[in-house]
């Protein structure tokens, strides 16, 4: 496919503009002759209708989930209603200014109370700031507060303990804010092992932090025992919520021990994600950490609603004026669209997607976790390597199906992994697509694993370099 650039042509133009007896005004009479270009711009010179065909084909060969399933493990990819989209494009919404004065701004101000308010009675937690961008940031505002929480105390607390099978993010957020990550084993059931938390389990440990239902899609049966552990030395339960919807409407986790966590608002309430945004990464606590919450905090009173910056013990801002407030507009759509009933039944249909995809797949893969999941799990593509096919190489065969690829590789206790997520957004048809794939990509590693090794065949591109895009980014045209 051309680059636009390439289908340009000396002379065309997209518009006509009149003739018009308006006198021209010479740009150098209007700005500083510094701020003026020396040379024309370098863009391209194509029709309208050109300019539509290019960006409409240019889409078409992205995947997305309009096109079809995104079964990402661990990153909830579901379904984005688009009545969420309706009123985050309210006026009243977008021509906001972050500067506006409180008594212009009532409606977005009530809204952000509300949430906040919602996503406590979801999570069981006493208060809840919407200020940090996304799950990491949510996650160092947590530890944050935590740290803050134990130098009121004045206990010099140095370790966080992460389960080895927790997000990525985890042990860097704990780095971040100032404190040493240790990690804690998966026992034989891929959940967390309580002998070997006991041993590492002390005084000088801030908190454990805590995947629910982890990477593995488990749920962490021991919790109870968990929550003892921790909290009788002192210490604090984290949950990182980006599996939370295997839970809204269901567990609460600040009613199973948990004394803060954060949320994924663009993956669990339904705004859409990837490619670095937008994101909203909240965070709720129990009433002890409360003082210590990124202010401003919001306010209702008899006037209304207002920013309190009487937060003594806060943290400070986490973010710039208040959070991604039109991320927030479509999450508190969607939760009131779903209603309570209806967060407690999206959880049980992921929870019945993924059990009946790992029905159907696990005879042909391996399963090295057998446990129940619930709304996501792991299988395994080590049967595969006699052939010489990896999972890299089943990923990539996926594309060629027109079928997105799960996680692979992670979480990193499983050799070869694949994590799939289908959330409960899918149907039945949908999934059986997406099992009649699989079950194609074995049979050809049985018969042609030449095929599998070196997919894919029909995308746009074929293998890319896995790093270099992150290494050596380079996002700038030079004229042709």
């Amino acid at each position: 496919m051309k680059l636009i650039f390439e289908k340009s042509s000396p002379g065309s133009r997209g518009i006509t503009i009149p003739k018009h007896d308006v006198p021209e005004i010479q740009p150098d009479t209007v700005f500083p002759k510094g701020f003026l270009r020396q040379t024309p711009a370098e863009l391209p010179e194509v029709p309208e209708y050109e300019v539509v065909r290019h960006y409409t084909n240019l889409s078409s060969l992205n995947y997305h989930i309009d096109k079809g399933i995104y079964p990402l493990g661990s990153c909830t990819m579901k379904h984005n209603p688009k009545i969420n989209e309706t009123t985050a494009a309210f006026e009243g919404f977008t021509g906001l200014h972050p500067l506006v004065p409180e008594h212009l701004c009532q409606g977005a101000l009530e809204l952000m109370y509300n949430l906040e308010h919602a996503l406590a009675e979801i999570s069981g937690m006493d208060a809840v700031s919407l200020q940090p961008a996304a799950g990491a940031h949510g996650e160092l505002a947590a530890l944050m507060v935590m740290a803050a929480y134990f130098r009121k105390k004045g206990e010099d607390r140095k370790y966080i303990l992460i389960p080895d099978s927790a997000h990525g993010t985890n042990p860097a957020s704990a780095a971040i804010a100032g404190f040493v990550p240790i990690q804690i084993a998966s026992g034989p059931s891929g959940t967390i092992d309580c002998t070997e938390l006991e041993k590492k389990m002390n005084p000088s440990v801030a908190a454990i932090m805590i995947t629910n239902p982890n990477t593995l899609g488990l749920f962490e049966q021991e919790i109870e025992r968990v929550a003892n552990i921790v909290h009788g030395q002192g210490g604090l339960l984290y949950m990182d919520g980006a599996n939370l919807n295997a839970l809204m409407g269901i567990v609460k986790p600040g009613e199973i021990g948990f004394d803060v966590m954060h949320f994924n608002l663009h993956k669990t309430f339904s705004t859409p994600h990837g490619g670095g945004g937008p994101g909203s990464g909240p965070i709720g606590v129990r009433s002890h950490l409360a003082p210590f919450l990124p202010r401003p905090r919001i306010e209702k009173t008899n006037e209304g609603f207002r920013f309190s910056e009487s937060v003594p013990q806060s943290i400070g801002k986490a973010h710039s004026f208040y959070g991604n407030f039109l991320v927030c507009v479509r999450a508190y759509t969607y939760i009131l669209m779903q209603g309570g009933n209806g967060l407690a039944e999206a959880s049980k249909r992921a929870i019945i997607n993924a059990n009946y995809l790992l029905s159907k797949l696990k005879g042909m893969f391996e399963q090295t976790y057998p446990g129940q999941p619930l709304h996501e799990f792991v299988l395994s593509g080590t049967p595969f390597k006699n052939k010489g096919v990896k999972t890299l190489d089943i990923a990539k065969r996926m594309l060629d199906y027109g079928v997105y690829a799960p996680t692979i590789y992670f979480p990193q206790i499983v050799p070869e992994a694949i994590m799939i997520e289908p959330t409960e957004t899918e149907t039945q048809e949908e999934l059986d697509r997406l099992v009649s794939v699989l079950s194609a990509i074995v049979r050809e590693i049985e018969t042609d694993p030449e095929i599998v090794v070196q997919a894919p065949h029909t995308t746009p591109v074929r293998r890319l370099d896995e790093a270099k895009a992150a290494r050596d980014l380079d996002v700038c045209f030079k004229s042709l």
